[in-house]
């Protein structure tokens, strides 16, 4: 084998590779989640969720926040109860005569929303960051790498605070602050694990056959960042929807006239006190099963995609 044909194999091959199995690894980590009880569980609760969220409109008995379908007088009845009409609310109703069962399913749909939009664009920033601050090295590292600092210094709730004051409430609004609470944590996750492939033997191949900068980082040093960073989306996919539903609670998140589970909650809670739980157990059941599924799945991937685990 020529020299030349060795750099190749270095750059396609990079150290300490797992050799081919015939299966792709995105659906081999698939089989593993659905060996692991747990993922599993995360998988069904979250995939129910998401499904009836998405029916939404379909199977919920009336549309929320349509005020022509609302009635005050069938505010805080008790769950299983029939209004003068004939319609029965599987869930009770709040204060405001709304279905508490459709309520829940709208607001599901925002909070799925909110959480995977305001990640995934937040994932697209933080890794951009990181694969340039590792790859560049020198000032522009110590630069981007102090701002990272400086972001993680301040409490994400503190910095959302302050966003959503200056910006109003609104869907898109709650997204970019959402975003700008979170990039940096892509940032520094993709940077330490850049770092560590820059420095391996496929890399120095790579720069030796004069390959361009931008195939470098994009074909052979994200793919292999790839395990770190799904696993961190997947935290902050959940981290997101928590943190949305805390600002709707204290009521600077999404306007009233927009469903979501935190709202729910925060419209309900002053009843809890008069025996109307029900305006605020059930949204925050439906929160709670929510985060748990979603931590699941990513507690199962942390497993299953490190390099470091047994087996």
């Amino acid at each position: 084998m020529t020299r030349s044909t060795q750099l190749q194999a270095s750059v396609h091959e990079p150290a300490g590779a797992l050799p081919p199995s015939g299966i792709s690894p995105f659906w081999r980590t698939i089989g593993a989640l659905l060996r692991n009880p747990l993922a599993l569980t995360g998988l069904i609760i979250v995939g129910l969720l998401v499904l009836v969220a998405l029916i939404a409109p379909l199977v919920a008995p009336q549309n929320p926040y349509d005020l022509g379908q609302l009635d005050i007088m069938d505010g805080r009845l008790a769950p299983g109860s029939e209004s003068m009409t004939g319609m029965t609310y599987l869930l009770g109703t709040d204060d405001q005569g709304r279905d508490l069962f459709s309520a829940i399913l709208y607001g599901l749909r925002t909070s799925i929303l909110v959480g995977i939009v305001s990640a995934a664009i937040a994932l697209l920033i933080g890794a951009g960051i990181g694969l340039i601050s590792a790859y560049a090295g020198g000032r522009t590292d110590a630069v981007l790498m102090r701002i990272v600092d400086i972001q993680l210094s301040f409490p994400a709730i503190l910095i959302a605070l302050i966003l959503l004051a200056v910006l109003g409430q609104g869907v898109d609004k709650i997204i970019i602050a959402l975003v700008v609470t979170q990039w940096a944590y892509y940032a520094r996750t993709v940077r330490g694990s850049a770092l560590v492939e820059s420095k391996r033997a496929y890399i120095d191949a790579a720069r030796s056959m004069a390959l361009p900068d931008r195939r470098v980082i994009i074909r052979h040093i994200l793919p292999n960042c790839l395990p770190p960073l799904i696993v961190v989306a997947t935290m902050r996919v959940a981290y997101a929807i928590m943190l949305e539903a805390t600002l709707s609670f204290l009521g600077i998140g999404l306007p009233v006239t927009e469903p979501s589970l935190g709202l729910l909650i925060s419209n309900g809670f002053d009843y809890m006190m008069s025996g109307d739980y029900w305006i605020s157990v059930f949204p925050g059941l439906t929160l709670l099963l929510l985060i748990v599924g979603i931590n699941l799945i990513g507690d199962a991937l942390r497993d299953i995609l490190n390099p470091r685990r047994e087996g």
